[in-house]
């Protein structure tokens, strides 16, 4: 593992950090026009074409009945499903937390407030091709319904036509039964779009590949969506108490997700970098995904040695990860200077795992920096928020002369005339 330790080095690496998937952005964005273009024209006929090009050849149907759903959740280990149950009740009791209310101020002549209403309809994106996601559906769809989202479909991949057990229990175990066997660029076209089969929905959730991520993007503003995912990052800021044994397996933890997956060691003490990189080295050799893990590691991973824990908070702001595991020896210390992180995971037994399944907060996390501006999935995602005014004749009149005034100086003439032809009725 590469320990950098000059300022000149730490800002070559975060450079390439941030360059992550540019080369082929513009490939993949042109590709992806076509697929949506086919889609918005074709419907049906353009979604069934690609699913079955990618995913199913014998592809008939794109809805899932309620009897496929449940035939492959009944494949389902019995222990898992109980841990899914267990992660499920544990991620509603959070995002109920998050619920917002409508609220209004009387002030006898003047109302003003704020009305809160869920979306209508949501798509969900799961993804199914390297690896499926039981814990995605939970993710994104619990926090939907505690918004009180009134429809919620759901698309998965099925490659060879095989759907994974543990996203159809996952499904089944959350009572959806709008759920569609396709993924790619052309399900996010159906998504927002719509076609014959497929009712356009509101707004796009959920994580999946550079074609889905450039599809989402490509879509906002016909429909809403959360984020644009980029690949999975960990920062972890330690100090000489650390165990290099439980840093390595949690820089692992991201690295193993894929080749452009971000894992990185921030310390002010150069034995622990040293020891974590060692570390790394053996723990790589015994995991199944070894090759992914060691590509994402020498392209995109590094032990950076601070002068100080101040300079290693000051990096970890800087870089703005989607995770941030803090092993300190007093991590709440160092919370109040975090600035920009997704998640914040506090001394040496709160791995990232734990919030990527059964915490309870959302692991729909900002990537790629957007940490700076952005916020984990949740239920306020699922909400629109509508502004409410009302006026009497008396509080209009106190208030109408500085709404034309500003009005005139704006030269918009009719804005000030709406103020100008009632006040010209009181009058009379």
């Amino acid at each position: 593992m590469l320990i950098i330790r000059k300022n000149k080095d730490i800002k070559d690496f975060i450079d390439r950090l941030r360059s992550r998937g540019a080369e082929s952005g513009l490939a993949v964005e042109e590709v992806v026009k076509k697929i949506l273009l086919d889609v918005r024209r074709n419907g049906d006929r353009a979604v069934l074409k690609y699913t079955r090009r990618f995913d199913d050849r014998g592809l008939r149907r794109l809805r899932l009945s309620p009897g496929e759903i449940r035939k492959a959740a009944d494949r389902a280990e019995k222990g898992v499903v109980r841990a899914l149950e267990k992660a499920s009740r544990r991620i509603r009791k959070f995002h109920e937390r998050q619920k917002e209310q409508s609220w209004s101020l009387d002030g006898g002549h003047i109302v003003l407030g704020q009305m809160i209403r869920p979306l209508s309809r949501v798509g969900v994106y799961v993804p199914g091709g390297k690896a499926a996601y039981p814990s995605t559906v939970l993710m994104n769809v619990v926090p939907g319904q505690v918004a009180g989202v009134g429809e919620i479909a759901v698309c998965v991949p099925a490659p060879h036509g095989v759907l994974n057990p543990y996203v159809m229990t996952a499904i089944r175990m959350l009572g959806i039964t709008e759920v569609y066997r396709m993924g790619g660029a052309q399900a996010i076209g159906a998504l927002a779009y719509g076609t014959e089969t497929i009712r356009g929905v509101d707004k796009i959730v959920g994580p999946g590949n550079i074609y889905v991520a450039t599809a989402k993007r490509l879509v906002f503003g016909q429909v809403d969506i959360d984020m644009i995912a980029g690949p999975s990052e960990i920062v972890i800021i330690a100090d000489e108490t650390a165990d290099p044994v439980f840093v390595a397996a949690d820089l692992l933890g991201q690295a193993e997700h894929d080749e452009n997956a971000s894992a990185v060691l921030v310390t002010d003490c150069q034995d622990v970098a040293v020891k974590v990189s060692r570390e790394v080295e053996g723990q790589l050799a015994a995991l199944k995904r070894m090759k992914i893990a060691r590509e994402s590691i020498e392209r995109y991973g590094a032990a950076i040695v601070t002068r100080d824990l101040s300079q290693a908070v000051y990096l970890a702001n800087v870089l703005a990860p989607e995770h941030l595991e803090i092993m300190t020896q007093t991590p709440s210390d160092l919370l109040p200077m975090i600035q920009n992180a997704g998640a914040v995971f506090l001394g040496p037994w709160s791995p990232e795992s734990l919030g990527d399944y059964a915490a309870g907060p959302n692991h729909t996390l900002p990537t790629g920096g957007t940490a700076r501006f952005s916020s984990p999935l949740g239920v306020y995602d699922f909400y629109k928020r509508s502004s409410i005014m009302g006026f009497t004749r008396n509080a209009f009149m106190r208030i109408a002369r500085t709404v034309e005034t500003i009005a005139d100086v704006e030269g918009l003439e009719a804005h000030g005339n709406t103020i100008r032809v009632r006040r010209r009725k009181l009058r009379h």
